[in-house]
């Protein structure tokens, strides 16, 4: 009974930590993995001050990993990663709803943390931390279910099947659809950043245009998902290549960020 206890346990936690997670730990080292190679020479010289020759892939999941940490500060910063609005908004209507949000979401914690980056604020510690989250929270910001609607806690309480197996909607976008290309994150990062001009092309709008990128998107997967929830080679169909421009947007839109931040 007691061996039984635990494995019930186990498979609990299992089941819950694969609900909060933003990309799946492949589409954050993706991301990560193609920022890396748009820094700029001094971007490059002041975060390695800060964390040596480790790639930024290595870090890309440390904000996901600390939610179990016992410290209390630490497992505060969980609803960082989404940010809450209500459906089908107009940009307008969508930017009076982030700035009337939630001081602790994603859009609030991003900037405040962007800030006390740039300021250099903090001993090495806290300025560590600070571009762990920088890295990791852009990436949500670029995953549809992170922008999305509080009563369904961003579609984890959406029930599909993907490929016969049980599951929600939420879960599809953080890792399914990734892992279901069967790349490595380098050769993921690879295949995906092959065009010099798509780090003009994407580059040239702000956090809050691409917060409403990943809003309009969610719209549609949840009109989608209402019709069917039965997901399989039809649905990879219609949104693999969207995924794929989702990770690539998110790993030159970091670029930037970091070059502005670090630079």
């Amino acid at each position: 009974m007691n061996y039984l206890f635990k494995s019930v346990i186990v498979l609990l936690m299992i089941s819950i930590t694969t609900t909060v997670f933003g990309w799946g730990m492949t589409g954050h080292r993706v991301i990560s993995e193609i920022a890396e190679a748009h820094l700029n020479k001094k971007a490059k010289k002041n975060i390695y001050q800060l964390i040596g020759n480790q790639k930024l892939a290595y870090w890309s999941n440390w904000a996901d990993f600390i939610k179990s940490d016992p410290n209390p500060e630490l497992q505060k910063t969980g609803s960082w990663h989404f940010v809450n609005t209500s459906g089908n908004l107009s940009y307008s209507d969508f930017i009076n709803e982030l700035d009337q949000s939630p001081e602790d979401n994603l859009y609030k914690a991003y900037n405040a943390l962007r800030a006390d980056a740039k300021n250099r604020k903090g001993d090495l510690a806290s300025r560590q931390q600070q571009l762990y989250f920088i890295i990791h929270l852009l990436a949500d910001a670029h995953q549809p279910m992170h922008v999305s609607r509080k009563e369904d806690l961003g579609g984890n309480l959406i029930d599909i099947t993907f490929f016969g197996r049980k599951g929600n909607i939420h879960r599809v976008w953080d890792s399914d659809l990734v892992d279901n290309e069967k790349y490595s994150y380098t050769e993921y990062a690879r295949v995906l950043d092959f065009d010099k001009n798509n780090y003009t092309k994407y580059t040239q709008s702000s956090l809050e245009e691409w917060l409403y990128e990943s809003h309009q998107l969610a719209n549609q997967i949840y009109d989608d998902v209402a019709k069917d929830t039965n997901l399989s080679y039809k649905y990879i169909f219609r949104y693999k290549y969207t995924m794929e421009e989702c990770l690539l947007k998110a790993g030159l839109r970091l670029a930037k960020e970091l070059n502005y931040i670090y630079g």
